[in-house]
């Protein structure tokens, strides 16, 4: 069957178009998460859904609706818990992971289910996906991406720096709560894409991907939304072809080309790092001697330094010192000094 066949089948068509919503919306919350060193409270919430599916199940509501109503219970519990509560963040999120998931399989059993209905929230099931949870996907997806790209300054500030953002006026508690509902509606965004038990890792690793190479938060966010795109839609492709041999699902070939991405531009990030620190002012040497003009005068130096030396110059106050095997060389006079 060739690509254009393949995706000619509407839920093909379904599950690429909940790919694209979801791989964009995914890493916007999960940029202000990263930022903010809550990396995990994606899986938190994720678990805290697992209960939401069960009640859906067991009510015969729709499981989307439910997880939402759920996960944001558990995203304002989580948060009051961090801000007012003697219990530290990781406490909170241990609760969440327990709980969450605990409870969701007790509901699922008091139903008359067994624990594996749950398998397709779990770890997603892309390609069943009906039209009504294309539709809710789409729409919650939308809500994500508006607020979190139309408040990004705001979230930004309170996410970097939470006294600067308190004394520039902003209300930090009103945005840390958004943030966390935020990442309650992009869980059950990602539910039926990645499964829930893996929905925190399409909201991190494209954002820790394109920090990598990324030196500004608007470059971040973009290129984390770029990324997130990219493996929704590649690992959707990829398993959707691969399933011709084997069974292949959606939601781990997703996860599994965010995380290939990473591992591919790990080198090129840390050249990038390496190169910056080698670049960075430093701060201006003061010699031990009561002489402010002395300096160590490098030994057996024959490297004459210049333009076209091929080595880092680096400007430190009136001249450029010279980056030469792991030291800093200035030119004076008919020799070098050492810095």
């Amino acid at each position: 069957m060739t690509a254009a066949e393949l995706f000619a089948l509407p839920f093909m068509q379904r599950a690429l178009i909940a790919a694209v919503f979801t791989g964009l919306a995914a890493p916007v919350v999960g940029t202000y998460l990263v930022q903010r060193r809550l990396s995990l409270l994606g899986d938190g919430l994720g678990h805290v859904a697992v209960t939401g599916v069960a009640l859906g199940l067991l009510t015969g509501t729709s499981p989307t609706w439910t997880a939402v109503v759920v996960a944001l219970i558990g995203a304002v519990l989580v948060e009051v818990i961090r801000e007012r509560g003697h219990t530290n963040g990781d406490v909170a999120l241990a609760l969440l992971f327990y709980g969450g998931l605990a409870g969701g399989v007790l509901v699922t059993g008091l139903g008359g289910q067994s624990a594996s209905t749950l398998q397709s929230y779990l770890f997603g099931s892309i390609t069943t996906i009906s039209v009504s949870d294309v539709v809710a996907t789409m729409v919650l997806a939308a809500v994500v991406v508006l607020l979190g790209l139309g408040l990004s300054p705001q979230l930004f500030a309170v996410a970097q720096d939470h006294e600067y953002a308190r004394v520039a006026g902003l209300n930090v508690r009103f945005y840390n709560m958004l943030v966390a509902v935020l990442a309650a509606v992009s869980v059950t965004v990602a539910m039926r894409t990645v499964g829930l038990l893996l929905v925190s890792a399409l909201m991190v690793v494209p954002v820790a991907t394109s920090q990598q190479v990324a030196r500004s938060f608007r470059v971040t966010l973009a290129a984390a939304m770029g990324l997130g795109l990219f493996a929704s839609v590649g690992g959707l492709v990829v398993s959707a072809f691969a399933s011709f041999h084997a069974r292949v699902a959606p939601g781990p070939s997703i996860v599994l080309l965010a995380l290939a991405c990473y591992v591919v531009t790990w080198p090129m990030g840390a050249w990038l790092r390496r190169r910056a620190r080698l670049r960075a002012p430093f701060a201006d040497h003061v010699p031990d001697s009561a002489d402010p003009d002395e300096h160590d005068i490098s030994e057996q130096h024959t490297h004459d330094h210049g333009p076209d030396c091929g080595h880092v110059a680096v400007p430190h106050g009136d001249h450029v010192d010279y980056l030469h095997d792991g030291h800093r060389h200035a030119p004076h006079g008919r020799h070098y000094d050492e810095h």
